[in-house]
């Protein structure tokens, strides 16, 4: 019975609700209390499956009213509401009639009053056992290969339940099949079972498994009714004629029959082999048997088996077959398998015990001889694979096979690659080689400075192809061998030359970076390897051109400069090419820095020179302030008296240019323009006499010629007296214009 709110409790729960508000509202002086509240259960808290069971709810409550107070029950089950009922009563029932598994859980009930709640604790109703689970079939009588459906319910229980069904043989109780699965939405499960070969009565049996708490309860095994099956075909027979022994030459008829039932939904297929070789098959319904039919031969000897198989069911027998050999298998033998080319080829076909047959020798299917023995010089297109044949009546054997090889000499192989006269270091040689006759397969070795480097097999008249790096000059050569009798032969030598790209260029300077002027320099362009000819070229930084080049064989290259000079101060490098590099680019060297510095003597020499030239400037400078101080001095008294005139050596007047050397001294012609001192001036040296002042001139005029250099001194006396007297003053000329 299925337990729970409805919508007619719903709203009766609602009204009394509403009341018992009302009530406790109007009779707010009433006091109530609930003093316990406990579950009994009738007849246990234990009860078989299918045993009535009934829950109480007592409450024991208090009031200060004479009546019993109105009050609610609600009854739970896995803390879910399964039964509520108002009541003056102590206590109040839920009956659950036949109670099943799923009716096992935890139960409490609570009692509702005046806004009070109280809550049993909680209670464990356990229901032991499940029903006996029904077991139903779609029929009773079955084919082999059909299938049999069975349904297995528990109609009393609520899924999920665990279904475990078991296919059995009524006479031998052995469990054929087992199956077991959980139906969540269901309390039933239906299943397929084959009918298999052998099954003769089936009966089947089901058992249900429902989870309570922690652990399964479990129902009795329930068997179904009987099911009988019946064949749809029946087990195969052999028929072999002729009946008893069997000769070569007759002949053998192998059949394989079966009875097939009306019931059967499809024909099987009937097979015959012989060991794992299928030699007769057949599916015809109308003529359910299988036949191979063979003249009878040694080879039919064995052991034969008739396999009818249909979609589910496969059913077998076996026989075996015996045939007299009526005379053996023919042997061919040759006097040698492998011949040079020009040999005697011999072959000879034999039968044990001689008896009188009909021989035929054949090569690769074709017959060359219809006699017992054949005999030949040997070519190469005698190589290929022989038997011979023998036939009495109309049983014929073939003999063995023997492969027979005619090997054709080999001719000197040739040697030759794809490259140019010279390949660069590390790029891939392909070298082949060729011999234009010879049987194949024919086994090339190439062979490099007298060692193998690579073998080849090759089936075809193709040269051998082989790839080499050499990393320098060196000779290649190459071998061939094959089947022939006589030592391979060995080619031509093939001379590689290997040029090897510039690498690792350096640039050096011999002695010291930090060069003296005017020593010598020499820079230094070496490469780690590299064939000649080498082209070396110098650089200096910020030129685009090489200032030095050259071509040599070797792995270095000089560049020599005798006297350095500040000129030569730089970053050098250099770089190195031959054929095998970059067209491009060329490989360059690290850069190099030169110094060049002053020797120490001549650093002596630079300043001497200059402190030479200090020091003459200096002299040149006291010079032309005295004497310039002295043309200051004798301004004014030149300017108080006549002029004399300047006689030369004869007392004769000067003429005018000696007036204009004058000037060089510090006597032109503005003289008069200055304005006179006063005599005052020189007050404090009125005591001396006379004061002499001697200046040295070397004048360079324009108009005088080059040899006439000379030097002048002046000499001027200043003669002082008492301030009554005009200062006296003359100037003579010591030595003549031109020097002399």
């Amino acid at each position: 019975m299925q337990l729970g709110w409805t919508r007619g409790g719903k709203m009766r729960l609602g009204v009394l609700l509403m009341l018992l508000l009302c009530w406790s509202l109007d009779g707010t002086e009433n006091s109530f209390t609930i003093n316990t509240i406990q579950m009994e259960s009738l007849p246990d808290w234990t009860v078989k499956n299918g045993q009535n069971l009934t829950l109480k709810c007592v409450v024991d409550i208090s009031s200060t009213l004479q009546v019993r107070p109105q009050h609610l029950m609600l009854f739970y089950k896995d803390d879910v509401l399964l039964h509520n009922v108002s009541s003056v009563e102590n206590t109040e029932s839920l009956f659950i009639p036949a109670a099943r598994v799923y009716d096992s859980g935890t139960y409490k009930c609570t009692v509702v009053l005046n806004k009070k709640e109280k809550t049993t604790q909680e209670y464990q109703v356990s229901v032991k056992g499940v029903p006996d689970p029904r077991v139903t079939l779609d029929k009773k009588e079955a084919i082999e290969g059909g299938l049999v459906t069975v349904n297995c319910s528990v109609p009393e229980e609520k899924a999920p339940i665990r279904f475990i069904i078991e296919k059995l043989d009524i006479h031998t109780k052995i469990v054929k099949q087992k199956k077991e699965k959980n139906s969540q939405n269901q309390n039933f499960v239906t299943w397929e079972f084959p009918v298999e070969e052998q099954d003769l009565i089936l009966v089947f049996r089901c058992q249900a498994k429902i989870l309570s708490g922690m652990d399964f309860e479990v129902s009795e095994p329930v068997r179904s009714e009987l099911v009988t099956v019946r064949e749809s075909f029946s087990i195969p027979k052999f028929h072999i004629s002729p009946p008893g022994m069997i000769t070569e030459g007759e002949q053998l008829h192998i059949k394989c029959t079966i009875q097939v039932t009306h019931l059967a939904h499809e024909m099987p297929e009937i097979i015959i082999q012989k060991d794992k070789k299928i030699v007769a098959t057949n599916t015809n319904r109308k003529n359910p048997e299988a036949v191979y039919s063979e003249m009878a031969m040694v080879e039919h000897n064995g052991n034969y088996t008739c396999k009818v198989e249909s979609s589910r069911i496969s059913k077998v027998s076996s026989i075996v077959v015996n045939i007299t050999e009526l005379f053996s298998k023919p042997k061919l033998e040759s006097s040698s398998i492998r011949l040079d080319q020009g040999e005697m080829l011999s072959l000879s076909c034999s039968i044990l015990g001689a008896p009188l047959a009909n021989f035929t020798i054949q090569r690769d299917g074709v017959i060359v001889s219809q006699d017992q023995n054949f005999t030949k010089i040997a070519f190469e297109w005698d190589s290929g694979r022989y038997t011979c044949t023998a036939g009495i009546g109309k049983v014929v054997k073939e003999s063995n096979t023997v492969q027979i090889t005619v090997c054709e000499k080999l001719s000197k192989p040739r040697i030759f690659h794809d490259a140019k006269s010279e390949i660069i270091k590390g790029q891939t040689i392909r070298i082949s080689c060729h011999s234009i006759n010879g049987t194949s397969p024919i086994s090339y070795r190439l062979l490099k400075a007298t060692h193998d480097v690579e073998v080849q097999t090759k089936l075809s008249k193709d040269p051998a192809v082989f790839e080499d790096k050499p990393t320098q000059d060196v000779d290649y050569q190459c071998a061939t061998d094959n089947c022939h009798s006589l030592p391979g032969m060995v080619s031509e030598v093939l001379r590689v030359k290997v040029i090897a790209p510039v690498n690792e260029v350096r640039l050096s300077i011999l002695a010291s970076q930090e060069v003296e002027s005017g020593e010598e320099i020499v820079l230094l362009c070496t490469v780690a390897e590299g064939t000649g000819p080498i082209t070396y070229k110098f650089y200096k930084e910020m030129e685009d051109k090489p200032f030095y080049q050259v071509v040599t064989n070797e792995t270095n290259a000089h560049w020599r400069k005798t006297k350095v000079s500040k000129e030569q101060e730089g970053q050098y490098y250099c770089t190195a090419s031959n054929r095998a590099s970059p067209q491009r680019s060329s490989p360059q060297s690290n850069t190099l820095a030169v110094r060049v510095f002053l020797a120490p003597w001549k650093k002596g020499l630079i300043a001497v020179v200059v402190i030479g030239v200090i020091i003459a400037t200096l002299i040149v400078g006291a010079k032309c302030y005295f004497l310039k101080k002295a043309k200051a001095k004798q301004m004014p008294v030149e300017m108080s008296r006549p002029a004399v005139p300047l006689l030369n050596s004869n007392n004769e007047k000067m003429s005018d240019p000696n007036i204009e050397a004058n000037s060089h001294y510090g006597y032109g012609d503005d003289v008069g323009n200055h304005a006179m001192k006063p005599l005052n001036e020189n007050k404090d040296s009125l005591s001396s006499d006379v004061e002499y002042t001697e200046v040295e001139v070397t004048p360079v005029e324009p108009h005088q010629a080059l040899g006439t250099k000379g030097t002048e001194t002046v000499y001027s006396e200043i003669r002082k007296a008492n301030p009554n007297f005009m200062e006296n003053r003359y100037s003579r000329t010591e030595g003549s214009l031109d020097g002399t």
